[in-house]
């Protein structure tokens, strides 16, 4: 069993603010945040009380404000001169922020502390384990060196030392030392090495859409089929498919799963809400380095939507859609043809072609934000609308 599975889990609201960003110290700014512990790190979220009014989950509207890795991270009690509240903790991670958390009940910010600690602890451990599979790993590749060339090298360090013996034995042996240690070094693998003995795994989420397809030698991310799979499978009569979001810490957990492990079997009983699946597919979306609609397209998507015919327009589109790189292109037809059988049970599940458009509208964004911003996001969800409504169209074979 991987180390990271031991890693604990909490989640809960408690008060923070960010002090210091980077080593350097910034204006307090105290709020509510929906705080998860997972995997070793440590994810604020944005204040619910900004979610729309109305809503009966506000858990469903907040998004991730800050995430930190508690690896080199220290917890503790905050001394009185960092702030007047009571029960507050300090945090300083290793990248140099540091965060004030506080919470009125004494034993819900303490069991906060022993937990923070404790996870801090047991990655201190993952690491020691990861070095030592490291240095086995990097020694069992020295076992393949020549035998002639280590003593060829042995003879080297005898005739230095031999040379070497009036200024001291002391010194020859401390050479001899750095000789051994420049030499293991020189030899260490490669990351591209080290990756293939599994020692390493790139990440699913945040990773660029091009590079993921190419690292499983598909078009399509396999996250993505898996989402699409089961959403078809078990959720397409269930209210507000996609648009209403899952349990966030559970939504996490399987962010987590997706990134460290393989095999991911999305029919597992903790994955029994279809809105955790959906939930999580909008969060891997979102968090696309570069967008479905790559930033270089948005003018011309833009565009496109604004031409006042509309058989001319659908036509632009088609041909914009051809042009992008397959992986954006066949995981948006994967995408485009997918609310066909969600908006088939729209009586049930009261998700309308216009309703599935506007939750997959973030996919068009610019790389910057603009003056515009608030006329762009009505026409990034027309693009969307057009798309899946035109989708026979759009995604028709190229002529021969």
């Amino acid at each position: 069993m991987s180390p990271q599975s031991h890693l604990l889990e909490k989640a809960g609201i408690i008060n923070k603010t960010k002090v210091a960003e980077g080593g350097k110290k910034i204006r307090k700014n105290w709020s509510q945040s929906w705080t998860v512990l997972h995997g070793g790190v440590l994810t604020f979220h944005r204040d619910p009380k900004f979610a729309p009014v109305g809503n009966t989950s506000k858990t469903s509207q907040i998004v991730p404000e800050f995430t930190e890795d508690l690896r080199g991270a220290s917890v503790g009690w905050a001394s009185k001169d960092k702030s007047s509240k009571k029960n507050v903790l300090e945090l300083k991670t290793r990248q140099g922020c540091e965060y004030l958390m506080q919470y009125d009940t004494e034993s819900i910010i303490s069991d906060w502390l022993k937990v923070i600690q404790d996870a801090i602890r047991q990655l201190v451990c993952t690491s020691a384990c990861v070095r030592s599979q490291m240095i086995s790993f990097w020694c069992q590749d020295q076992d393949h060196l020549s035998e002639d060339e280590d003593e060829a090298e042995d003879d080297r360090d005898k005739k230095r030392t031999a040379d070497r013996h009036s200024s001291g034995a002391s010194d020859s042996e401390q050479k001899r030392v750095r000789t051994k240690l420049r030499r293991f070094l020189q030899r260490r693998p490669t990351l591209q090495s080290v990756k293939e003995k599994g020692y390493i795994r790139d990440n699913v989420f945040g990773c660029h859409l091009d590079t993921l397809c190419h690292r499983e030698h598909t078009t399509v991310p396999r996250f993505v089929v898996k989402c699409i799979k089961t959403v078809e499978k078990r959720g397409l009569d269930i209210d507000g498919i996609y648009r209403v979001s899952g349990n966030l810490a559970v939504i996490q957990k399987l962010r987590h799963k997706a990134d460290h492990e393989e095999q991911l079997d999305l029919e597992d009983g903790q994955w029994e809400e279809i809105h955790v699946i959906t939930g999580a597919l909008k969060l891997f979306l979102r968090e696309l380095p570069e967008p479905l609609f790559p930033f270089s397209s948005f003018d011309k998507f833009i565009a496109a939507i604004q031409l006042p015919d509309y058989n001319l327009r659908v036509s632009y589109m088609r041909d914009l859609v051809r042009s992008l790189p397959l992986p954006n292109h066949d995981t948006m037809e994967l995408l485009s043809q997918t609310p066909s059988p969600v908006t088939e049970h729209k009586d049930s599940n009261r998700m309308s072609v216009q309703s599935v458009a506007i939750v997959f509208a973030p996919a068009v964004r610019p790389q910057t934000e603009s003056a515009n911003m608030t006329v762009h996001m009505v026409f990034q969800s027309q693009i969307v609308e057009l798309m899946l409504n035109e989708f026979m169209v759009i995604f028709s074979p190229r002529a021969d």
